[in-house]
C-alpha cells in the first residue's frame, strides 16, 4: 500500500474506494472475487465501493501478466462482457443504504478523449524510461518473438488517467486491486497528484494461487467462474468442498465474510478432524449462497447427496446434465433396447464401464454395479422403460465412478 500511516488516518472517515475490472470475458473468476470481496469489506467498514467496468480500457487490454499480445475485442463484445459481469457485483455488494455501492463504465470518459489532448496533458507526465522498467513491459521487451505493441504499451496511461478522473469527478481517493496491478495503481496515484494536486492512495492484495502455485485467471485451465453459465452452482460448490486441507485456512480468511472469531473456531474444528471437512463445507455453503443464492445452494446440495447415496432418479434433467457434465459418456443406438432388451453385460462393455465381457461379469458378480441407483445382476436385461427421463442410463461402479449412457 502507499503511505500506510497516512492511509490509516485517511480511512478514519467515510471514503469512496474503487477497483477496476477487465471485460475480457462475460464473467469473472474466483481470482477476481478476492477484489470484489475486498470492496465488500470496505463497505462493511463504512466506506462506499465503486466498481469501474473497463468498457474503455477493455478496448486496449492490460498487458500485465501476459507473455503475448492480447487479441483486440470488438466494441460490441466488450459491451456484452460488461453487461455479463454486472450481476456478479449486484450479488456481492449492497447498492442501497448509506454506503451504497456504484458501478461506473470508464468508456463514458475514455471514449471522449482526444489523442492530442492526452499527449499534451497526460503523456507529458510519463517518462518512457520509467514505463519500460515496469514488469509487464520489460518482460515483453525481452521477448523477441512477441514484443509489445504501442497500443498495449499505452495501457498504463489510460488506467492511471482513470484514477485521476475518478478523484476529480467522483471524489474517489483509494484504488484497490491484485498485486499484479501495483505498478498501474502507483502511476495513477502519481498522475492524480500531478494533475489535480490531490492526495490519493493505493492498496493491493496478494494474487490467489492454486496449491501448485498456478494463478486463478480467466484464461487458465480449470477456471472457476462466478456465473452459472460458466461454472454451474453444483460445480462451484464442489470446488470448495474439494479444496485441499492445506488451502482451507487461507481460503477462509480470504473469502469468508464471517467474523474472525468464527473463522478461528472453524479452523480449530477443521484442524482437529480434517476428515469431516468442516472448513470446506463452510466455504461451499457461504460462497455458493453468495454467488448463486439459496436456490443454487439447495440444488448443489441435493446433487451432492444424490451422488453420495446413488439415488439420482430424484434429480431433474438440467441438474443431471450439470452433475455428470465431466463424467465419461457414450451415445448408443436406442434400437439396442428393442425386443428382449440389452444384456447388462453388453451395456457395460458398450458404455465403456468394462473393457471386456469377462471384466463386466466380475463387476456384476461382486455387486459393484448399479444402474440409475439400483443394484443389478448379470441376468438382467435393459429396456426402454429403464431409461432415466427417457434418454439415459447412469452406471455407477463402486462408490464414486460414474458413466453416462445416452440413447
Amino acid at each position: 500500500m502507499t503511505s500506510r500511516p497516512e492511509l490509516d488516518r485517511h480511512l478514519a472517515e467515510e471514503r469512496r474506494v474503487y477497483c477496476g475490472f477487465d471485460p475480457t470475458r462475460a464473467s469473472l473468476t474466483i481470482g477476481n472475487l478476492v477484489s470484489i470481496l475486498l470492496l465488500r469489506r470496505f463497505q462493511l467498514a463504512g466506506h462506499k465501493p465503486v466498481v469501474v467496468m473497463g468498457g474503455g480500457t477493455g478496448l486496449i487490454g492490460d498487458p500485465s501478466g501476459k507473455d503475448a499480445e492480447r487479441q483486440l475485442l470488438t466494441p460490441e463484445l466488450v459491451r456484452q462482457n460488461v453487461a455479463g459481469q454486472r450481476p456478479i457485483f449486484e450479488r456481492v455488494l449492497d447498492f442501497s443504504g448509506p454506503h451504497a455501492a456504484s458501478i461506473i463504465n470508464n468508456a463514458d470518459w475514455i471514449e471522449k478523449l482526444r489523442y492530442v489532448d492526452v499527449l499534451r496533458d497526460v503523456g507529458k507526465h510519463f517518462s518512457v524510461n520509467m514505463m519500460i522498467q515496469k514488469d509487464s513491459v520489460r518482460a515483453r521487451l525481452e521477448e523477441r518473438e512477441h514484443g509489445i505493441s504501442y497500443t498495449e504499451f499505452s495501457y498504463m496511461i489510460l488506467q492511471a488517467y482513470d484514477f485521476a478522473h475518478l478523484a476529480s469527478a467522483e471524489q474517489v481517493t483509494l484504488q484497490v486491486g491484485g498485486s499484479d496491478q501495483w505498478g498501474n495503481i502507483a502511476l495513477g496515484v502519481d498522475l492524480t497528484r500531478r494533475l489535480h494536486a490531490r492526495e490519493v492512495f493505493g492498496l493491493t492484495t496478494p494474487l490467489l494461487t492454486k496449491s501448485d502455485g498456478g494463478k486463478f485467471g480467466k484464461t487458465e485451465q480449470g477456471a472457476v467462474w462466478l456465473t452459472a453459465d460458466g461454472t454451474s452452482p453444483y460445480a462451484f460448490y464442489q470446488f470448495w468442498i474439494n479444496a485441499a486441507d492445506e488451502d482451507v485456512p487461507r481460503f477462509l480468511r480470504v473469502f469468508s465474510l464471517r467474523p474472525l472469531p468464527e473463522i478461528e473456531r472453524l479452523l480449530l474444528e477443521h484442524g482437529e478432524n480434517p476428515a469431516q471437512r468442516t472448513g470446506q463445507q463452510a466455504l461451499a455453503e457461504e460462497l455458493t449462497t453468495l454467488l448463486h443464492g439459496a436456490e443454487g445452494l439447495l440444488a448443489a446440495q441435493r446433487a451432492t447427496q444424490a451422488l453420495f447415496s446413488g439415488d439420482v432418479t430424484s434429480l431433474e434433467p438440467a441438474l443431471l446434465d450439470e452433475v455428470f457434465r465431466g463424467a465419461p459418456s457414450v451415445d448408443l443406438d436406442p434400437s439396442l433396447l428393442g425386443g428382449d432388451g440389452l444384456d447388462v453385460v453388453d451395456l457395460l462393455v458398450l458404455g465403456e464401464v468394462a473393457k471386456s465381457k469377462r471384466e463386466a461379469r466380475q463387476y456384476l458378480a461382486s455387486g459393484a454395479v448399479s444402474l440409475n441407483g439400483e443394484r443389478v445382476s448379470e441376468s438382467q436385461r435393459i429396456g426402454p422403460s429403464q431409461l432415466l427421463h427417457g434418454r439415459l442410463i447412469l452406471v455407477r461402479r463402486g462408490k464414486k465412478t460414474w458413466h453416462v449412457c445416452r440413447f
